[in-house]
């Protein structure tokens, strides 16, 4: 039988030899008897082939020591390698292990060739023989963090083990330990969060900080608008716009160094919004014409009155980055700082007459390669910060210089879509405001009692009425019981306790079912808060605000709110009366505030005994009145005949009772807190009715075609409706679903041109005081 011997390298072909017979294969002592007498080429072939056994034999011996060697070393090399290994073959059944998976599996060299299964893999790591029969099939490595027994981590990374031909023929899983690794990364990780942390206590800090030196500010500031007001000889008002300046440039002061902390914390968030130029720029004038001044400098100012799509923080940085580089190069002449459009585009420029460079040299600077620069120039100075800042905002920095003539650096900057701002009322809104008084009940909450006196002494001198409120619960408890809504609600962001203002702004939002106008007004300059405020619908004030900044935004929020309240409330040409029972004495001021400013005569009473003293029939007046005391000054009235016109004022669970009033002839009922508008409209309606005969009866006969344009169904609906019965116990009386009563009362409103209980009220009792039913 042919034997395959190894081949030999470089050959092709397999060496084949065949056996001697069996009496070849003889002792030498035998071979006498045996081997017939042969020739010398046989015996010298036999000999050949003797010695090439030999050779075949002595390189076979060589390549087994080799390999043995090699294996040695293969083992060595494994027994001193710190990772854990196993070799499973395709049957998951253990080939080999290192010596560092004793610790994990505790194998010993018996378990060569036993299953893994029953070898006790690890508890942690339940997926093993899972994972390593999906990557025997798949032959995709996989990998896992798993836990020893100790709670050592480990990376447990799977791969396919090919044979000579390429096929899968088990896997090979190592454990690599990880936990120095996982502690360090542990470890730089709760640096971090320590860094974080202490660069958000730091934030905090200033913001804190930043707020408390503000609120004198604040305070200064008010006072010098007051006393400005006051003054008429030019000295004293010169020396009072100094103060101003000297607060805005403290103002600004704070505002560099809490956004020189952002910029080194890294906090830096881009907040694009829409915002008027003119207020940037005012304050950079007021913060800048002090240190002008003081190095004999003129600052001159170009107003601009367009808007811009940017941050306002950000770019105020940066426009004071540039006004600190042109003082400081600048030793005599003047800073200009200004405004161009172009086409889509707003360009923000800071001229200045000082020693200028070359014009190669700004390019270099403006291209931010120029070796010149300082790297250790100190944080938010020079063109720099303002190239890094500019690079956020996405706003392209350029301009010109020349030695001796001085420099210009631009700013330009997209302009904002031409549409009314909430700072900006529209033009016919503030001529209308002109043409009349101030007017409008306004909710302020400060709890600085300086800041708080201040702002309501120049609010009501402009003809508001004011309710001040020093925190939240004092804020929630006079809408309560002044019974009135406020038109607008001015609160400082910081106040005591759990709730800041604009939390007690949404609050009272939701209560009063209104979206109030609102302002805030806040030392914290944050962008988080600014988003915030945006979020509400809310006008955010920067303290210390100027106090003709605040007299146009009260004024532009209520002439906006004038305008789509309409019609206009106009004063009454011959004073009225207006009689208030109420025993709440802050309801009777809050009424006598919104009143007395339109021509009415208000007499207010605590009790009915006090007002029907003082009553004298005939006179042209209406009666505020409760719901209680309404129903029997109503039947007292009637007896006698008199016209005088009630309106019921009710809290919201007493709306049967109002209604019950109104059946008995009162004029109108509005529930509280009453809508300063509601409440004037409600008079002067009283009164007209109460004027005019012939007004009530075309009202009445509308009324009367309203009613009967309504179905029978319709009317029991409407009637259902009035007694006070929701939808859902209306349904299940008439037996009909809840939607079909919502289309009946909507189409009841729709009818009768109501869009209140109270008007829908008001046309029935008119019809039915005709005979309809």
């Amino acid at each position: 039988m042919p034997i395959r011997l190894p081949l030999s390298s470089g050959t092709a072909k397999t060496k084949v030899m065949t056996p001697m017979s069996s009496v070849d294969a003889a002792t030498p002592s035998q071979a006498p008897c045996l081997v017939p007498a042969s020739s010398p080429q046989t015996l010298e072939q036999l000999r050949s082939l003797n010695q090439q056994l030999s050779a075949m034999n002595e390189a076979l011996q060589a390549r087994l020591e080799q390999q043995s060697a090699a294996s040695k070393m293969v083992l060595n090399v494994l027994s001193r390698l710190p990772i854990a290994t196993l070799l499973l073959d395709a049957q998951l059944n253990l080939r080999l292990f290192t010596p560092a998976c004793q610790p994990l599996f505790n194998l010993r060299s018996t378990d060569i060739g036993r299953p893994m299964a029953d070898l006790r893999p690890l508890p942690t790591d339940p997926d093993l023989l899972d994972d390593a029969d999906t990557v025997m099939h798949t032959g995709t490595p996989a990998e896992r963090e798993v836990e020893s027994r100790t709670g050592e981590s480990f990376l447990r990374q799977i791969s396919a083990y090919l044979d000579e031909d390429g096929a899968v023929d088990g896997v090979l899983i190592t454990f690599i330990a990880i936990g120095e690794k996982k502690q360090l990364a542990q470890a730089l990780q709760a640096e971090t969060q320590k860094a974080e942390l202490a660069a958000v206590r730091q934030s905090r800090f200033l913001a804190s900080t930043s707020h408390d030196l503000r609120q004198p500010l604040q305070t200064l500031k008010l006072l010098q608008g007051l006393l400005l007001g006051m003054l008429d000889e030019e000295q004293p008002r010169r020396l009072t716009v100094r103060i101003g300046e000297t607060v805005g440039a403290m103002s600004g002061l704070l505002n560099a160094i809490l956004d020189i902390n952002h910029i080194e914390t890294g906090e830096i968030r881009v907040n694009p919004v829409s915002f008027r130029m003119s207020d940037l720029l005012d304050r950079l004038a007021d913060e800048f014409s002090y240190k002008a001044g003081a190095k004999g400098l003129k600052l001159k100012l170009v107003p601009c009155r367009l808007s811009v799509e940017s941050d306002p923080r950000l770019l105020e940085q940066v426009l004071r980055n540039l006004l600190s580089n042109a003082l400081n190069h600048t030793h005599e002449g003047r800073i200009l700082l200004g405004c161009r459009r172009h086409g889509g585009w707003l360009s923000i420029g800071v001229w200045d007459t000082g020693v200028g460079m070359e014009p190669a040299a700004l390019q270099l600077r403006l291209n931010g390669t120029d070796p010149s620069l300082n790297p250790g120039q100190e944080p938010g100075q020079g063109l720099p910060i303002v190239q890094y800042l500019c690079a956020l905002l996405g706003h392209q920095l350029r301009g010109h210089s020349q030695v001796a003539k001085g420099t210009a650096l631009f700013v330009d900057v997209a302009l904002a879509p031409e549409i009314a701002t909430p700072q900006e009322a529209p033009a016919h809104a503030l001529q209308t405001n002109h043409e009349q008084p101030h007017s409008g009940l306004i909710l302020l909450v400060e709890d600085d009692l300086e800041v708080l006196d201040l702002l309501g002494t120049q609010l009501k001198s402009q003809g508001y009425q004011v309710v001040m409120a020093s925190d939240a619960e004092h804020a929630f408890q006079s809408i309560r019981q002044g019974g009135v809504q406020p038109d607008l609600i001015f609160a400082d962001y910081n106040l005591p306790g759990p709730i800041n203002g604009l939390q007690v702004i949404v609050q009272l939002r939701e209560q009063l079912h209104r979206r109030i106008p609102a302002v805030i007004l806040t030392g914290d300059i944050s962008r988080q808060l600014s988003h915030d405020v945006a979020f509400e619908g809310c006008i955010k004030l920067n303290k210390p605000a100027k106090l003709n900044e605040i007299s146009f935004v009260v004024a532009s929020l209520l002439a906006r709110q004038q305008v789509h309240n309409s019609p206009l409330i106009t004063p009454v040409a011959d004073a009225a009366r207006v009689f208030v029972i109420d025993e709440d004495p802050l309801f009777r001021a809050t009424v006598r505030c919104v009143l007395e400013p339109y021509g009415y005569a208000v007499l207010d009473y605590p009790k009915v005994k006090a007002f029907l003293q003082d009553y004298l029939p005939g006179q042209l007046a209406c009666l505020l009145v409760g719901a209680h005391n309404g129903l029997e000054l109503l039947h007292r009235f009637k007896a006698n005949d008199d016209p005088l016109a009630l309106i019921i004022t009710s809290n919201s669970g007493e709306v049967s009772i109002a209604v019950e009033a109104m059946k008995a002839g009162a004029a109108d009922f509005i529930e509280k807190p009453l809508v300063r508008c509601q409440l004037l409209h409600s008079v002067a309606r009283a009164l007209e009715h109460s004027h005019d005969a012939n007004k009530r009866r075309a009202w009445t006969e509308q009324a009367v075609q309203c009613i009967e344009g309504l179905t029978q169904r319709q009317r029991q609906i409407m009637e259902l409706v009035l007694a006070g019965h929701p939808s859902k116990n209306i349904a299940a009386e008439l037996g009909i679903s809840q939607r079909t009563v919502e289309n009946h009362r909507a189409s009841i409103m729709n009818r009768t041109h109501c869009k209140s209980i109270p008007a829908l009220a008001r046309v029935a009792l008119a019809a039915s005081s005709r005979g309809l039913s």
